[in-house]
């Protein structure tokens, strides 16, 4: 007997005893009014709205007969937080509340306003909620206005609500995901769903995701899920995917399979938390929220987000000798712990290397004052490493070589140990609602005293929201550009530590000012400036989110386990670090997946001749690259859609798309000692060729080939 039927049989155990509160909030959730439902429906989607209180209480998508939101005794329709100055704890609860009114406006609109609302604590307050709902096409859109006449500050709304998410079957997998650092990051909430708070943090078991990685949400099942979306890519504030599960789980992390357990009704609560801090006397807008149901898998679902991202979204232009097949190096110069590893005199040596083994761009990293992560944001060049002369000449020299310099940095963050911290940019840090300054821990670096993390260089959050900071970062960022490379990688470009907010009073706004809408901004600005200096200045970033990638074309991720940049868009380049002295795995999933070979040979502080074995094998990557580069590097990734792949051993493959419609398949082996035949099967294919790293020259296949252990073949349609 497996341990969800002896669960089950048993009666299932009781969950220990819970206060007097929760059992009664449990058991007074609002049925249905005596009035019935007010409903839209079109093709795909069916919502009804409990036409006395204005709870969500059904939810249907037609497609696939997927019950979203199945038990209307569960309904919910909205949270408010509205802290008392004695009693932070005070929310409002929709389902406790009667609307003042549930209408259709139009045959795909629906009105629901609820007035003077109850709290937990505070009683009635003057506090106004009018939410619009609208059905079009299978897109279901939740607006809402708060007017907010109390003396509170409304510091978070909940909108909308389903109180009872259900998985299109008990045994049915249920999947949140969202993007995150350049992956589609996969999280269960059914049949397992893991507490992610703490159980001292939070009553039942809960889980988030937030807007400033993602504005989408997959509600993945399989070949089937539900889309949200966040629609408003300037990020005016911070939105989270909020799931809870009620009352609580088996053993592990096991959802209960019945309807209850020891009285408790068993349920999943999915929310967007809206975190607009909303002050007294002030009327607040709601970014809308977006909901469509969609057959596929996750591809289906971002193809959803990619026809949105399709009306905003402008790309940027890369380089001409970006566009190209090529790889980069790093350089590590200097560390806070003073090591002084390659002054400014030795690069032009290490550039004639690159240059020798095809390498088209080296990452130059702390070679400003201090070191990587020391005296940040401050890029002036450090004495002793040598003199500006210096540096700006190697720059130049290597460049002519054929390899362009990127220069390292980062803006967000103020060295606490540092004097100009002391004396002006503690006035633009950011601070919590205590009036306590964030920090960020910082990193260790070399010394044992530092690893043991003793002695890092801690970090104060900068405000990019602020108008004068912004000025202090285009000044630093001017200092990159006048040392003539060919571009720069902004470290931790979308990384504000824990910080959402900044709470200080004195920043060019009211607080608190939400740290991540400033991001475009100052990206838009320092943009402007470099095109004055040179329209080609490359932009790079360690793992900007999506967006910002209008602005950052590279992103220095590493390799991820869905690499969802590389299907949304086939302009993007993403790095990929290889640092193993025999690192063929990675170099395959490198192909595989569309990324860049970056060569960081002891972990970026060595010579490329330090790992031949690497080398030469990324060379013939990117040699199989060029030789089909309308496929592999110009075509679209798709991932693994539009072909099959039949083997006898344990193979992945990826499918690219030419401009012209022809395709080609790579197929990887990371079996250690085994060699494995793989068939490649093509819909309606024309001529098929085989080729490998090792045999670039493509021979007549039928779409079977032969993969050697530890490496690579593709099938491409001529």
């Amino acid at each position: 007997m497996n341990r969800r039927t002896f669960h089950k049989l048993a009666g299932l155990a009781t969950m220990g005893a819970l206060t007097t509160d929760l059992k009664a909030d449990a058991e007074q959730a609002h049925p249905p009014g005596d009035a019935g439902e007010v409903v839209l429906e079109d093709d795909e989607l069916l919502v009804a709205f409990d036409s006395v209180t204005g709870v969500l209480s059904r939810m249907i998508y037609k497609r696939t007969n997927w019950t979203i939101e199945r038990r209307p005794a569960l309904g919910a329709s909205f949270r408010l937080l509205a802290p008392l100055p004695h009693r932070r704890d005070n929310f409002v609860l929709g389902e406790k509340q009667k609307a003042a009114s549930v209408k259709k406006i139009s045959e795909h609109e629906v009105e629901i306003r609820w007035d003077n609302v109850w709290s937990q604590h505070g009683g009635i307050l003057p506090i106004g909620l009018t939410a619009n709902v609208s059905l079009s096409k299978g897109k279901l859109t939740f607006g809402a206005t708060l007017n907010n006449r109390s003396s509170l500050t409304v510091e978070t709304i909940d909108y909308p609500y389903f109180g009872d998410l259900n998985a299109p079957s008990r045994d049915a997998q249920l999947a949140a995901r969202t993007m995150s650092y350049g992956d589609l990051v996969f999280d269960e909430i059914h049949p397992n769903f893991a507490n992610e708070k703490g159980y001292w943090g939070v009553t039942y078991p809960t889980k988030t995701f937030g807007s400033q990685h993602s504005l989408f949400c997959l509600l993945q099942a399989a070949e089937q899920g539900v889309y949200v979306q966040v629609s408003d890519p300037t990020l005016p504030y911070y939105v989270e995917y909020t799931f809870e599960q009620h009352p609580g789980l088996f053993e592990g992390n096991l959802v209960p399979e019945t309807d209850t357990i020891s009285g408790w009704p068993v349920h999943l609560k999915f929310r967007t938390c809206h975190f607009i801090f909303a002050h007294p006397k002030s009327v607040t807008s709601l970014t809308p929220i977006v909901i469509e149901g969609y057959q596929g898998d996750w591809h289906a679902g971002v193809d959803v987000y990619r026809q949105w991202r399709n009306t905003w979204y402008v790309p940027a232009e890369l380089p001409e000798w970006a566009k190209d097949v090529h790889s980069w190096t790093m350089l590590r110069m200097n560390t806070p712990e003073q090591d002084y590893s390659v002054p400014y005199s030795k690069v032009f040596e290490y550039g004639r290397e690159y240059a020798e083994n095809g390498v088209r761009a080296v990452q130059l990293v702390g070679w400003n004052i201090g070191g990587q992560d020391g005296d940040d944001p401050n890029m002036s060049t450090d004495p002793h490493l040598g003199t500006w002369e210096q540096l700006h000449e190697a720059i130049a020299s290597v460049q002519k070589l054929g390899v362009k310099v990127i220069l390292f940095g980062k803006l967000n963050w103020a060295d606490l140990t540092t004097q100009w911290y002391k004396t002006q940019l503690y006035k633009y840090q950011a601070t919590d609602p205590y009036g306590i300054p964030y920090q960020h821990g910082g990193y260790s670096y070399v010394t044992p005293t530092q690893l043991a993390q003793i002695n890092n260089h801690r970090r104060a959050v900068m405000d990019f929201m602020d108008p004068e900071y912004q000025n202090i970062a285009t000044e630093q960022f001017e200092k990159v550009l006048g040392l003539g490379s060919a571009g720069w990688l902004w470290d931790e470009v979308a990384n504000h530590g824990i910080v959402l907010y900044n709470f200080a009073e004195g920043h060019g706004y009211v607080p608190p000012g939400y740290i991540y809408r400033g991001d475009q901004p100052i990206a838009a600005r320092l943009r402007k400036v470099a095109d004055r200096v040179n329209r080609d200045f490359l932009f790079a970033g360690e793992g900007p989110q999506d967006w910002l990638m209008q602005y950052f074309p590279v992103s220095e991720t590493g390799l991820r386990p869905t690499p969802v940049c590389q299907y949304l868009d086939r302009n993007c380049l993403m790095l990929a670090g290889v640092s193993g002295f025999d690192d063929r795995e990675k170099l395959n999933m490198i192909l595989l997946q569309r990324y860049v070979i970056q060569y960081e040979p002891f972990y970026y502080k060595g010579h490329l001749t330090d790992f031949p074995l690497t080398l030469e094998y990324g060379k013939k990557i990117d040699a199989l690259r060029r030789r089909y580069k309308a496929y592999l590097w110009d075509g679209e990734y798709r991932e693994t859609l539009g072909a099959q792949v039949a083997s006898d051993g344990p193979c992945r493959h990826s499918v690219f798309v030419a401009a012209g419609g022809k395709r080609a398949v790579v197929v990887i082996n990371q079996e250690f000692d085994k060699g494995h035949h793989a068939s490649v099967t093509l819909p309606n294919a024309g001529k098929l060729v085989a080729a490998s790293p090792e045999r670039i020259e493509g021979v007549a296949t039928n779409g079977s080939v032969w993969i050697p252990a530890r490496s690579a073949a593709v099938v491409i349609e001529q």
